[in-house]
């Protein structure tokens, strides 16, 4: 899809397994559940996804299937490029079939902590070799390093590859910045869900959301109501959903949303090591907050 602005509620999908394969027709299911849940754009194979815990054939298999399902309803970000090793990066973005694919999400570098001048050169990089727009992911929480607004305003000005960026730091007062100093046509977007919201507030355009594999109604309207001014509407959902946020996040990402994934019938927990499933106490805590909202999507 030509032209893909990034706004609005997109879903980072979880990848369904079933008896350790990945599970087509689960994947299907959720498909189907977030689309007609009414999201703006899912993303496919991002931290949610587990996507380094795929082989490169089940990451083509789970991109193709996403494509073939989707079946031009929504746009498709493909999620898999993050390392730290910038030239493999650069080589898997030249290999990649986009066709399909409307735009590449790609988190900074992990474990080796770079400097902001190696982001921004890794970034660089990448822009180089991307045949699609990118999105910057800046998620300080895995990687150890924070992608500082200086550094993402300055990637959005020096290439137009960059289109928007995914910024899970929760910190207000960097996406005040990225939002008031980036140019014009780049796009601040929540990487946190319960501080999408407020993000909205200070610039954000959308959010790329967990709790929307479960929610995509109630969170795709409210980032809906809260883009169009209508905050009392957007408060109402937001507030419906506050509570279980936590119990998604206790045991990390994703093996809270996949518990409620299941608990709504649309597929099953399972992950693969080294995630684990969710322990028994925190699961019967998430169920409680999920019975409360019994009827809600």
């Amino acid at each position: 899809m030509a032209h893909f602005i990034p706004s609005g509620t997109g879903v980072a999908l979880v990848t369904p397994f079933q008896n350790g394969a990945v599970d087509y027709d689960g994947l299907s299911a959720l498909i189907e559940h977030v689309i007609n849940g009414g999201v703006e754009y899912v993303v496919s194979l991002g931290t949610t996804g587990e996507a380094t815990s795929l082989t490169d054939a089940e990451q083509a298999n789970v991109i193709k299937h996403t494509i073939d399902v989707v079946a031009g309803r929504v746009p498709i970000v493909a999620g898999q490029f993050g390392g730290n090793n910038t030239a493999q990066v650069c080589e898997k973005m030249r290999a990649f079939d986009h066709k399909g694919i409307s735009a590449i999400l790609s988190s900074s570098p992990a474990y080796v902590k770079p400097s902001q001048e190696g982001i921004y050169q890794h970034y660089m990089a990448l822009a180089e070799a991307s045949p699609l727009p990118i999105i910057i992911y800046n998620v300080p929480s895995r990687t150890s390093s924070n992608i500082s607004a200086a550094t993402i305003i300055r990637l959005a000005r020096d290439s137009n590859k960059f289109i928007a960026v995914k910024d899970a730091s929760a910190d207000l007062v960097q996406g005040s910045v990225i939002a008031r100093d980036a140019p014009d046509g780049f796009i601040l977007l929540s990487g946190d869900d319960p501080t999408a919201l407020a993000a909205v507030g200070i610039g954000c355009k959308g959010v790329i959301s967990v709790i929307a594999n479960a929610f995509p109604a109630s969170f795709s309207n409210m980032m809906r109501h809260a883009l169009a001014g209508r905050s009392a509407e957007a408060m109402e959902l937001h507030y419906k959903l506050l509570d279980l946020h936590h119990w998604l996040y206790v045991e990390g990402n994703p093996v809270g949303i996949k518990e409620a994934v299941e608990y709504k019938g649309i597929a099953s927990a399972e992950l693969r090591l080294p995630l684990v499933k969710m322990g028994a106490g925190n699961k019967m805590k998430l169920h409680e907050e999920m019975r409360k909202l019994d009827g809600v999507n």
